[in-house]
């Protein structure tokens, strides 16, 4: 008998940007992959998709449709695993899996960051944790994808069957990996930049918590001592015509350079200098890890995320104040010093290829889904 998984998620780009490798694992193993999430992109390895009206804003009206709707496909299908992703996937997915969960399918919620964190404003913690601890009850195994994280539900006694930690969802190391010298001048040349541009990267969402406000007041500070400082910024969002206005305020305007949404994002970072992370909040940032992977440094606030990923003073720096002074002198001597931006880049790499590479992640889920299903036909051999 096929046995079968069902991923849910709020989007369907979700799962093409973070989770083919492991659709795959699974197709190669014989499953029935399926997908239930908002969207009617084509996805590979997928057997049957399933377009919902889940909305990220969990009060929307739309979600209590979303819910009868995946309510329906669990109960027609009988999945062996259920394995939810984004707040609100996690929400309606355990939800309406919890009497296919008492027939013995096992529910997976990976947390890609709690919205409810040290820092966080209150009102994250008043709306998402009861509903986190509340839905943990429902939840065979609870992946956390930080320290912190997976700290906070075990102090807080979540009642997950199991709680773990998974570092994220895995960079591929052979396709964000450093560039010679020769070859980056060379694609530098070719995105029209000149040979000696300082390039910054920041790939994030413009929203507030992404913080680019502060990323442009810092350069504000850098283009007078470095005046071949160039920041790229990869992303859309409800922010950009404001951060675009910011630009021009601060005279930094022809400094800057807004991307929009890019698929090329590892052939940008191989040309860039320095990655730049000034979010305010992170679970474990996919943008870190791939510019980690392309050998180059970090400057970034101190968070949860960051924390994790960015050794400070090894692979760059972590700034616990946000003062745009003292973020933009960090930039500088990576400027001045060719040897340490060298050295941070490599090890870098090092910490990713040995930690965070999809080879490594791969292999700590698929661990983790064989010891669930061992759990799983240990149920169904006692019952009989």
């Amino acid at each position: 008998m096929v046995k079968k998984i069902l991923y849910c998620a709020t989007v369907d780009y979700h799962f093409k940007a973070f989770h083919l490798p492991y659709m795959k694992w699974f197709k190669e193993q014989g499953w029935q992959v399926d997908v239930a999430s908002a969207g009617e992109m084509d996805l590979a390895y997928t057997d049957n998709k399933y377009n919902i009206s889940i909305k990220r804003s969990p009060f929307h009206h739309s979600n209590l449709k979303a819910y009868q709707q995946l309510k329906q496909i669990i109960d027609q299908n009988d999945y062996d695993l259920i394995h939810c992703h984004t707040p609100l996937g996690g929400v309606l997915g355990r939800l309406a899996g919890r009497q296919a969960r008492k027939k013995g399918t096992k529910i997976i919620y990976t947390a890609h960051g709690f919205h409810f964190c040290k820092g966080s404003p209150k009102l994250n913690w008043l709306i998402y944790y009861p509903i986190e601890k509340y839905l943990a009850r429902f939840t065979d195994l609870l992946i956390t994808i930080n320290q912190e994280d997976f700290n906070l539900a075990k102090k807080h006694h979540f009642q997950a069957e199991h709680i773990v930690k998974v570092n994220g969802v895995g960079v591929d190391t052979n396709h964000f990996k450093p560039i010679d010298k020769l070859n980056k001048l060379r694609l530098k040349k070719a995105f029209g930049y000149k040979p000696d541009d300082f390039l910054l990267f920041y790939a994030a969402e413009f929203n507030k918590n992404k913080n680019h406000q502060f990323l442009l007041h810092s350069l504000a500070l850098i283009k007078e001592k470095l005046p071949n400082v160039k920041l790229l910024l990869a992303g859309e969002g409800s922010l950009l015509e404001d951060s675009i206005k910011l630009a021009k305020q601060l005279n930094i305007r022809e400094s800057v350079d807004f991307l929009g949404f890019r698929t090329n994002i590892h052939e940008i970072l191989s040309i860039c200098d320095v990655a730049v992370a000034t979010s305010l909040r992170e679970g474990l940032p996919v943008n870190v890890m791939e510019a980690m992977s392309c050998a180059l440094p970090v400057v970034a606030i101190d968070n949860r995320g960051h924390r994790e990923l960015v050794s400070d003073s090894q692979t760059g720096w972590l700034l616990e104040r946000m003062d745009p002074k003292v973020y933009s002198n960090k930039i500088l001597i990576l400027a001045e010093v060719e040897e340490l931006t060298e050295q941070f880049g490599m090890n870098g790499r090092k910490t990713i290829i040995e930690t965070y590479s999809i080879n490594k992640v791969l292999a700590d889920l698929t661990s983790i889904y064989e010891f669930l299903m061992d759990k799983q036909e240990d149920m169904l051999w006692a019952a009989q």
